[in-house]
């Protein structure tokens, strides 16, 4: 029989178990069986205790998913190289992303019908207010400052190239990204568009 934990839980511990538990239903079964029976008995509550924060199965799955974008972050290297930092970030959000992108692209197809969102959303949703993606940003910036990468050539679409390649290839493959494919994302594509000429 299930006891139900959340009278000795509050607040932010209880919502943080209540999201938690989501998400590994969400990755679990997937959206079309996402249930908020299913994650009151992961959670050890009762469903009045989720209906009381979210209105929606919808909600409470952007939610987990917020809060699981927000408990995983990906490492900003800074090895003093432009090439070095971007390689091991994508080697790393390679490694930390494959989960998501299996959810995005196979297990969330109902709920971009019953919503009308669309992939692009929910990825803001996971990236929840973030500048740039595992913090591509900062990466760029230091090699502006360092010479490594001229100013003008970095457009916002090819400041977002590499990262853009690495989820198409996790979308497309539902598998991390092999180390070869990331050397020739930075090597052969981004870094010939934004180098200095000498």
């Amino acid at each position: 029989m299930r006891v139900d934990t959340s009278s000795r839980r509050r607040g932010q511990e209880l919502e943080e178990a209540l999201l938690q538990a989501a998400w590994e239903e969400l990755v679990r079964v997937g959206y079309a069986r996402f249930t908020f029976e299913a994650v009151a008995d992961r959670a050890g509550t009762s469903r009045p205790v989720l209906y009381r924060r979210w209105s929606s199965r919808a909600d409470l799955a952007v939610a987990a998913i917020r809060h699981h974008g927000r408990h995983q972050p990906i490492a900003t290297p800074d090895t003093g190289s432009v090439r070095d930092d971007l390689i091991e970030m994508l080697r790393d959000a390679s490694a930390g992303r494959a989960e998501v992108a299996v959810l995005f692209s196979v297990q969330m197809g109902e709920y971009f019908s019953e919503t009308g969102r669309s992939p692009a959303d929910l990825r803001q949703e996971f990236l929840a207010g973030r500048r740039q993606p595992f913090g591509i940003d900062q990466i760029l910036e230091r090699g502006v400052e360092r010479g490594e990468i001229d100013p003008a050539k970095l457009t916002d679409r090819i400041a977002r190239l590499p990262t853009d390649l690495l989820r198409h290839e996790l979308l497309m493959t539902l598998h991390p990204v092999p180390e070869a494919t990331i050397i020739e994302i930075v090597d052969t594509i981004f870094l010939p568009l934004v180098r200095r000429d000498a």
